[in-house]
Parts: structure tokens; sequence; C-alpha cells
């Protein structure tokens, strides 16, 4: 099957819709969503997934971009959740996804000398569960000797630390790609189709009613099982389902500022110990992330928006271990995320559980709630389990383990003859090794789009990190519909640059205004809603409170 998601692809998706009963409907196209939506058709089965908004355009594009153990969770005795997670980072680095996973080193300043062995032993704990071979060890460093791997660090802010190694990915691409891989296994992937409504058989779920948002034409799909994977939307599958599920999910706001590289002079990310979790500053190529909160949220789920307040919190934390402070001038870009925390005894979101839970309410109807980004495909494998339980018959059992996503086969061999393949194609090794890293072995497909129009090799004006290739294959295989899709998950052009892509907007509109359809009325339309975007949340960012931080964001809802 296809994994080309272009506009004659969602045509062809959305007219078949409903033609016959399927195995499997999947209601979100985050993580999770494409996670289940592969894992059940690897196993043969008839697959549809439908997204009322884009790929990863909640949760999944805003997280901390790590993919990680979660060290925090060791000091909560949790040590399945943290052996299981150590488990996928290694077959996320080394098998299933390569060349959007890659190992990224941390240094955990130390306070007090005291906190050498305990901590110390924490992590030499997370080195040996299940994550020792994928990532190299964790060593024990003087104050010297970290000063020298980091030296905007303050001397008197610590009197040693300890580097240890994790994983980071692109998020938002590491989603979509899943999609794309779902696609390529005969799933049908859809995005702004938003279900309206469940079909039911008494009291058994058969299917779900699906508004073409780019249409405005509802659609029936029946299928044998449903699978909602709605992350902080799943209490809105509660009301529409009228049915009591076994467990709530709770949402806790997680801001991230992003800095220029040049900013702090250190080879290395860090990972601090605040009152309520842990602050990361990790490297993300020519920037540093900074972040996170953990705050309750209970507002608006799409747009969740950070605030001076949160914005501040971070530059205090970050700021006192530095040796120069950093300040709001030095910031070129925010996000805010929820996550979706299962409910528990406790009322701090930071102590919830990041477990996850499968649940079948209704008949048919198969919940999936809870977890981290780093365990989406056990989650996705669980939650096809128990659909296939009531499929019966002869389902296979899931592949996904040794499964790798689109990109991933053949991307080691490029890596190693970086220099080689950008002579092939007439591009400097710099740009290779970027779209290497974004699109694995079909960055081969970006180099066909180039050797058919040259231009598209040169950068793109305000996003200069970008060529013009990468905007035209968003539109003619990656599934962006809009803009915003574009400058925000398919690229980070949104918080990479310090316009937020004001300038770089109406040069991507004019690439890949001919790809979709777009007359100049449609371009310019697109351009005026990604601005108003921006201007509502640089406002909303100004904000001090959560309230006023949403109201200013919903003046431009898109």
């Amino acid at each position: 099957m296809s994994a080309q998601l272009d506009p004659a692809y969602r045509a062809r998706a959305i007219a078949g819709l409903g033609d016959t009963e399927i195995d499997v409907l999947v209601i979100g196209g985050g993580v999770t969503g494409a996670g289940a939506a592969l894992d059940a058709a690897s196993r043969g089965l008839s697959v549809t997934l439908v997204e009322a908004r884009d790929f990863a355009a909640g949760t999944s594009s805003r997280s901390s971009k790590l993919i990680h153990g979660g060290l925090r969770y060791l000091e909560q005795y949790d040590f399945a959740l943290v052996r299981e997670a150590l488990k996928e980072r290694g077959l996320l680095l080394n098998k299933l996804a390569p060349h959007l996973v890659h190992p990224v080193s941390f240094l955990f300043p130390l306070q007090k000398h005291y906190e050498r062995f305990y901590i110390g032993a924490g992590i030499a704990l997370y080195d040996t569960m299940g994550g020792a071979r994928s990532v190299p060890m964790h060593k024990h460093l003087s104050r010297s000797k970290a000063l020298e791997l980091a030296p905007a660090l303050k001397a008197d802010a610590m009197t040693g630390a300890i580097r240890y190694y994790d994983a980071q990915v692109d998020d938002a691409r590491h989603t979509m790609m899943i999609a794309r891989t779902a696609a390529q296994h005969g799933a049908t992937v859809l995005t702004r189709t938003k279900v309206t409504g469940l079909l039911r058989d008494g009291e058994q779920v058969v299917g779900a009613r699906v508004l073409d948002l780019e249409t405005g034409l509802e659609h029936s799909i029946r299928a044998k099982t449903v699978i909602s994977a709605t992350g902080v939307w799943t209490d809105d599958m509660i009301k529409m389902t009228g049915v009591e599920f076994p467990f709530h999910v709770r949402m806790s706001k997680g801001v991230h500022i992003m800095v220029p590289r040049e900013k702090l002079d250190m080879g290395t990310g860090i990972a601090m110990k605040t009152e309520k979790s842990v602050l990361f500053v990790i490297p993300w190529a020519e920037h540093w992330i900074i972040g996170t909160t953990d705050t309750d949220w209970s507002l608006d789920k799409n747009h969740p928006t950070a605030t001076a307040g949160d914005v501040q919190y971070i530059l205090d934390h970050v700021n006192s271990l530095l040796r120069e402070p950093l300040t709001r001038a030095d910031i070129v870009g925010t996000y805010a995320g929820l996550r979706p925390l299962m409910t528990g005894a406790s009322k701090e979101t930071s102590k919830l559980s990041r477990e996850h839970a499968v649940a079948e309410p209704a008949p048919g109807l198969f919940v999936i709630a809870g977890g981290k980004y780093t365990t989406y495909r056990v989650m996705a494998a669980d939650v096809v389990n128990a659909a296939a339980e009531r499929l019966g018959g002869d389902v296979a059992p899931s592949v996904t383990a040794n499964l790798p996503i689109l990109g991933a086969t053949g991307y080691q061999d490029l890596l190693d003859r970086v220099a080689e393949v950008a002579a092939a194609a007439g591009l400097p090794e710099q740009t290779v090794t970027h779209l290497l890293g974004r699109y694995g072995s079909l960055t081969e497909e970006i180099f066909d789009l180039i050797a058919a129009d040259p231009a598209l090799g040169e950068p793109i004006p305000g996003a200069e990190d970008y060529v013009g290739a990468e905007a035209v294959y968003a539109a003619t295989h990656e599934g962006a519909l809009h803009l915003d899709d574009l400058l925000t998950r398919r690229t980070r052009i949104s918080i990479e640059v310090p316009d937020r892509g004001l300038k770089a907007a109406p040069e991507i509109a004019k690439l890949i205004a001919p790809h979709l359809g777009w007359d100049d009325e449609r371009t310019n339309a697109e351009i005026n809603r990604y601005f108003d975007r921006v201007h509502a949340e640089l406002a909303a960012n100004e904000e001090k409170d959560d309230e006023a931080a949403n109201a200013a964001r919903m003046i431009a809802v898109g």
C-alpha cells in the first residue's frame, strides 16, 4: 500500500469510508493512536485511523522530546515503568527508528556531597534496567571536569556531577512516520476527520460518525471494534459514550522554552531536580530546549498556553546554575503541552500515575489512557490485544517490536557514506546530514524532488535550516493540509526562529499551494490564519495566569 499521504490519497480514502465493515477503527492520531493503527494493520487487520486535527497535534508534538525511562519514577519506586520504558528506548535506538531517535548526554549537577552516593546509585540502577547496551554508561565527574564539559555552569552551584545518557526524538515527525508506516501496511489514516458520535447496535459500539472538516460532509464508518486513543480528550469520549469509565484523565501542563545554542557554552544537556519534577536543558540542533513545568490545567485542550509566570519559573530554575543568566530576550520559542495523567489518590499532578490502562466500557469500544510517549508501542499492543480478543478468530500477535518504521531501513548505510551521498546529490554535507536525521533512507525521495527542481535545494528564507523540498514533501507525502501543520509539526519553524516563522510562512505557502490546490485567496487565508495564531500566542505568553493566557490565545482558535 502507498505511504504517500498526498491529497489524492486523502480523496480516495474519504470516498471509501463506509464501503465495508472494518476490523478496527482507531480514534486519535497521537503517538498511541498511530501506534495502534500500525500494530493492528501489521497483524493483517483492516484498520482506519481518524484524527480531528493533525497527526500529533496534541500532546505528541509538545513533549520534552525525550525517549527515556524517567529518572524521577525511580524515586517513586515505579521500577516496572522505568524498566519497560528503557527496553523501548533500546528498541527505538537500535531497530525501530534509529534515524529519528538519537542518544543525548546529560550532566546531573550534585549540590551536596552526600548526593553523589544516592543519586549515583539511582543512575547506576537506571543504566542497568534494560538500557545499558543502547547508550554509554554514566560517569562520575569532579567539579572541575564538569566545568570543562559545561563552562556555562557556576562553579559554586555544584560539588561535582554525574554524566548519563538518554535519547531524544522529534516527537511530531516520529508520530507522523508511524502513521505513514501504518498506511504502508494497509491502514487508512486520515486527519481533519472528527468523530461526532458512535454507532451502536443495542449496547454494542459498531463504529462512528465522522465529520470531514475539510468538506463539511459526514460519513459513517462501521467497525467490529473501536479503539479510543484520545489522550487528554478521554473524558470527552466518556461523555460521548454515556457510560462510566473505570478511570479518568487529568491534565498537567508542561511548558518549554527554546534558546539559541550559542547562549549556553556547554557540550552536554543538563538535568536538575526542582521542587516538583526534573528540569532539562536539552540540545536541539542549533538550540536548547529548556523545561518543563508541571501544573494542573482545566482550560482549552487544543491550545494550552505558556504564561509569563511559566516562563519565569523555568528561567529562575535554570539560572540558578548558570554563570550568565538567561533572559526573556534570549527566548526564540515557547510551547506548552498537556500530559494525560490517570487519576489517583494524590491531588498533585506531578504524583499522578504515568502507568497506562485499557478498558472496554461498552461492548466493542476499547479505551487506552495514561502512559508516556516512550512506551507508546507497548500501549498500542495492549489495546489491540484487547480488541483482538473480541474479534476472535486467529488474530496474529503483535510484531511491532521487530518492525522498523519508514526511513529506518538503510539509514545507517547512508549516514556512514554521508560525504559520498552528498556529493552524488550535489548538496552540502551539512544539508544531507540534516535530511538524514529527519527522513532516514526516505531522504532519497527529497533528492528526487531537488533533482526535478534544483531550486528546492535552496534554504527557505526566514528558516534557513530547512530547504524548499522539505516543504513540498510535507504536502505531497506527509499529509500536511494546512500551513500550521507544516510550520509547527512537519518542521519546527514556529519555535526555532525568533519571528516564529512569520517570514517563512508566505514563502512556504507559495511552495505548497500548487500541490494542495490552493488559489490565491486560499493561500492568503492560510498565511493570515498562521499570522493570527502567532500573534495570539505571543500575547498569551505575556499574561500572568492561565485564564488570561487562555483568553488571549482563543482570539485565534486555529
